[in-house]
């Protein structure tokens, strides 16, 4: 049997990454949302001072999985968090524990960066994930409203804010 390892990406997988976004969109049946393009791919995650980060799981030399993620910030806990936007098995290499892999490696980043909690949000219909999820111990917070702001709503709230005076 063929061990799984991660490892954190690299330029050189741009088109992977990139790869992995449109089959996880295509899962999430919101194929038509995704924007990004290389460019956007090496500005964020490969430029001098990244503020979000990939990894890949390999099974051998085989690509199965990757996941995206940032550090936020709890005032409550006065601690750093870690935040997985995305974690994308490709459906024939799931059932080889890639998915468990990839948050057990995220779950280490959290605590070798002193994070108080690891998060991320799972569409409500996704019951295969969170099944997933639950079995692992994480819990939901379902007391929380997660809100999204983008395109034009988003302009128009820029644009309402205060211009600082000049010097």
């Amino acid at each position: 049997m063929t061990s799984l390892t991660i490892r954190p990406a690299t330029i050189a997988d741009t088109d992977l990454i990139l790869h992995f976004v449109r089959e996880l969109a295509i899962y999430e049946k919101a194929e038509h949302e995704v924007l990004a393009t290389p460019a956007h791919v090496h500005h964020t995650l490969f430029c001098d001072n990244p503020k979000v980060f990939g990894l890949i799981c390999l099974e051998g030399d085989t690509p199965v999985g990757f996941a995206v993620y940032f550090f936020n910030y709890s005032t409550w806990q006065g601690q750093h968090g870690l935040y997985l936007e995305d974690l994308y098995v490709s459906p024939e290499q799931r059932g080889k524990g890639a998915g468990k892999a990839l948050l057990s490696h995220l779950a280490k980043i959290a605590l070798d960066n002193n994070c108080g909690r690891f998060e991320w949000s799972v569409l409500d219909w996704n019951t295969p994930s969170i099944e997933f999820y639950d079995s692992l111990g994480a819990k939901p917070q379902s007391e929380w409203i997660r809100y999204r702001m983008t395109g034009s709503a988003l302009q128009a709230l820029a644009q309402q804010a205060a211009v600082p005076a000049s010097a």
